[in-house]
């Protein structure tokens, strides 16, 4: 510890030295105002130290900041240090590969994806290649040629309106979490791209429906663009929406991986005339958004509800987004497919990982299953219930390379999105001010000078982009993989390192279930074992005593 000399402690005990730079301030602002009368200075000096002297005097007066009362002005700094310290870590401290959230070098091949310029890495990986946790796909010696990047899924195959999928599409962010700009940049590229562009639970604004790309209209607890003014659901403004031809898909969003569980409130002066024109709310009034939905209550209600979505829709994919929390549950949603004998055309699962709004730290960091664990368990109970087959399976949480969307297809997800990484292709620098209103590339702020940043032609451009190059990657890995499409990799194909001395495939170090195992009453692990009997088709609550093992 720095041990000051004894003359200063003596100096300290009649006037605190932390109190130095104010008194400077003081004699300055005096030493200026003396040369300002004799004509020999200027009076922006005087003017400029004396604000600073009398911002000291508030200083050591407030109540609020214990820093600033003992140290008046210079405490600022502290503040002004806080502030910018996102900035100072991300530009010159961290390293590329530092996740916080997103490392350097996951920002860096997006920003060169959208803008077209080279991404290829001389001199070898700066990976370490013997870390724990290191994983790398297995390649062919005999590779595949493929004719086309353009990787696509059938979802809701059957049905009336079947739709065919990219297989990476832009993840849910609403406008009003994302500027007008924004949200006509993410439409015009996915236009250009041919790829979906999910609405999030703001509903569909005019900016989604001006450069007409393809649409999966999310629907939340709110019912935002199909509610009464109750707030409850109303099936007449549902289908009016809903059957545009521009709505591709209905998604019932049960839960998000940023903040699973949790409601939220945009206040009333954040509800604009355009955010209520999109949501069916009156303008300048908070709008809600409730933890839970109310047009149903029990796992069979809510098959018939996403049923009854799909009629209204005129026959249009229909299925659910969630983020995996108490397994009976999940579990009661499949007994009631089996019961009712309706099924969603397609599941995304929402990883806790993932969440461009803002969050409650505690939200953000322990609620919600990752997307590995989710997925797994979302894929592993459709297969065990012969459902898998007539249920296609998204993902999303931290997708921004096309390694990310092999792993995922990997442990069963048909197709992927990403919302962070479409917003780092518009122009995003993780500044991590979304919630703040003073985004200061305009990605996410209502601030109509703001967000003249982003030049809708240029950005688009760049969104479609990251969509083409990506999937060019994807193809790369595909071919090098000896495979002829991406829902062909498995987890055969990934190899994962356990420690310096030991690797194992994916395939043998995650649990995967047989075909029509649960059916067949065999439960294949814990999780099964223990949730399973306590799910009902007709309540989200346990049936019976949870044990305490898992």
């Amino acid at each position: 510890m720095l041990a000051w000399p004894s003359w200063t402690r003596r100096i300290n005990e009649y006037f605190p030295l932390r109190y130095l730079t104010w008194m400077l301030c003081g004699l300055l602002a005096l030493f200026f105002a003396i040369g300002w009368m004799g004509g020999l200075t200027d009076g922006v000096l005087v003017i400029v130290f004396l604000g600073l002297t009398l911002l000291g005097l508030r200083d050591s007066r407030q109540t609020r900041h214990s820093i600033l009362r003992n140290y008046p002005v210079i405490g600022h700094l502290r503040f002004l240090l806080e502030f910018i310290r996102p900035e100072i870590r991300q530009y010159f401290l961290e390293g590329d590969n530092d996740a916080a959230p997103f490392s350097r070098a996951q920002r860096s091949i997006v920003y060169q994806r959208a803008k077209g310029d080279p991404d290829q890495r001389p001199f070898g990986t700066q990976l370490d290649v013997s870390a724990r946790g290191y994983e790398w796909i297995n390649h062919s010696l005999a590779p595949t040629h493929l004719t086309s990047h353009d990787f696509r899924i059938t979802i809701g195959a059957g049905r009336a309106q079947p739709y065919s999928a990219s297989v990476f599409n832009i993840s849910a962010m609403s406008f009003g979490a994302l500027s007008a700009h924004a949200i006509l940049a993410l439409n015009k590229g996915a236009k250009q791209g041919g790829f979906a562009h999910d609405t999030g639970e703001g509903s569909i604004s005019a900016h989604h429906r001006v450069h007409g790309g393809d649409l999966i209209w999310e629907i939340g607890s709110g019912y935002f663009g199909c509610r009464n003014e109750d707030g409850s659901f109303s099936a007449e403004k549902f289908e009016a929406n809903a059957r545009d031809p521009q709505v591709r898909m209905i998604e019932l969003k049960l839960s998000q991986g940023a903040k699973p569980g949790h409601g939220g409130v945009l206040p009333g002066p954040k509800v604009t005339a355009e955010i209520a024109a999109a949501r069916g709310v009156p303008e300048g009034v908070a709008c809600i958004s409730p933890a839970r939905h109310s047009a149903f209550s029990t796992p069979v209600e809510m098959m018939q509800f996403i049923d009854k979505l799909r009629t209204l829709s005129g026959g249009k994919p229909t299925g659910f987004k969630l983020c995996i929390g108490h397994p009976w549950e999940w579990f009661a949603v499949c007994k009631a497919m089996l019961e009712t004998g309706i099924t969603p055309d397609f599941i995304v699962v929402d990883g806790a990982e993932g969440g461009t709004g803002a969050a409650p730290l505690e939200f953000t960091n322990h609620v919600g299953a990752p997307v590995q664990e989710g997925l797994l368990l979302v894929h592993n109970t459709l297969l065990g219930l012969n459902l898998r087959d007539k249920i296609k399976i998204g993902c999303a949480g931290k997708v921004t390379t096309a390694f990310d969307i092999v792993r995922l297809m990997a442990l069963g997800a048909d197709w992927c999105n990403s919302a962070r990484g479409f917003m780092f292709a518009l122009g995003c620098i993780q500044a991590q001010a979304c919630h703040t209103g003073h985004c200061p590339t305009g990605v996410t702020t209502q601030d109509p000078h703001r967000q003249r940043a982003i030049v809708v032609p240029d950005k688009a451009q760049r969104v479609a982009n990251f969509h083409q190059n990506t999937l060019k990657a994807l193809k790369e890995l595909v071919e090098a993989a000896g495979l002829c499409h991406p829902q062909e990799i498995t987890a055969q194909h990934i190899v994962h390192r356990l420690d310096k001395h030991e690797v194992r495939l994916l395939a043998n170090l995650l649990p995967f279930v047989e075909p029509g195992a649960v059916l067949r009453g065999e439960l294949p692990h814990n999780t099964f074992r223990i949730y399973w009997p306590l799910a009902s088709a007709h309540s989200f609550a346990p049936q019976g005593n949870i044990e305490r093992t898992a």
